[in-house]
């Protein structure tokens, strides 16, 4: 399958919006918690393209409303959609820190999809935050980096001054704080996040689980019909653009079922997909993060 470098960078800059178990929800019924309040804040991390600006678009869907209807107490990463690893665990840490000074609590839960979990394990090991986060979800995180990342990575428009000076102009009309949109395809090819992974180490005092989806073919969702089917072809099944393979890492691996495909699980779209309400399966979340004390 032939991609030209048009269609690569059209691409990013529109949509990059041990044991396994599974999460089953209902369709249009809206789930409830089952207990009063979580012990602690949850956060919620976006990743690549998205943000915590007013926009035309909701990112996070209707997740953070209905969330907040069943009492937990919900705050956003407020980093950049653009942003590098190193970049963005700054600006989530100053937000975390005022989390804890706002709320009084002594942690948070974080809520990361896809980067928003590169940026969160980043933050935790550089920072040292084990004992302000207890716990850290990840969602279609590519933990081993992304195949699409390496497919651009490998085109020679990318790495010319011209481009470079395009992306980082790119970001900035974005409404980045430092956006390097170079950098962070380069972090998040498969090689680059093998060095992460080999540095980047879980901290035993916070609790981290890794959940993913997948699309059965490319036609579950159109946006990403070309990327699911080159990635299929390379590392089997994935969600339009983060592989199975890439979202598994830690000792508690949770594949959420349904035909969901990478942006979609951020309910963006606002309305069931494949039978299934998104809004669910944060509830389910936060569910078991409050069985867990958190």
């Amino acid at each position: 399958m032939k991609i030209n470098n048009v269609s690569i960078l059209l691409f990013i800059s529109l949509f990059s919006i041990t044991n396994c178990s599974s999460i089953k929800t209902k369709g249009d019924t809206v789930l409830v918690i089952e207990r009063e309040s979580l012990k602690y804040p949850i956060v919620l991390v976006h990743g690549i393209v998205a943000h915590d600006r007013e926009s035309i678009i909701d990112f996070w869907g209707r997740i953070p409303e209905i969330l907040m209807d069943n009492g937990v107490n919900v705050f956003f990463g407020n980093t950049d959609a653009w942003g590098d690893y190193e970049s963005n665990a700054i600006i989530l840490k100053a937000t975390i820190e005022n989390i804890l000074l706002e709320t009084n609590k002594e942690k948070v839960n974080i809520i990361a999809h896809s980067k928003g979990g590169i940026d969160s394990r980043y933050l935790i090991w550089r920072y040292d935050f084990g004992d302000k986060i207890a716990s850290l979800t990840t969602i279609s995180t590519p933990h081993h980096g992304a195949e699409i990342a390496d497919l651009i990575y490998k085109q020679k428009i990318v790495h010319s001054r011209i481009a470079k000076n395009a992306l980082k102009v790119f970001g900035e009309l974005y409404g980045d704080i430092n956006p390097d949109l170079f950098n962070v395809n380069y972090q998040l090819t498969t090689e680059k996040m093998k060095e992460f992974n080999e540095e980047v180490i879980m901290d035993d005092r916070v609790y981290y689980q890794s959940l993913y989806t997948t699309i059965h073919n490319s036609f579950d969702d159109l946006m990403f019909f070309h990327t699911h089917w080159y990635i299929k072809n390379i590392n089997g099944r994935n969600d339009g653009m983060v592989s199975e393979n890439s979202a598994k890492w830690g000792n508690n691996i949770v594949e959420i079922e349904g035909r969901i495909s990478h942006a979609e699980i951020i309910d963006y779209k606002k309305r069931t997909i494949s039978g299934i309400d998104i809004p669910n399966i944060y509830i389910n979340i936060i569910n078991e993060l409050n069985k867990k004390g958190f």
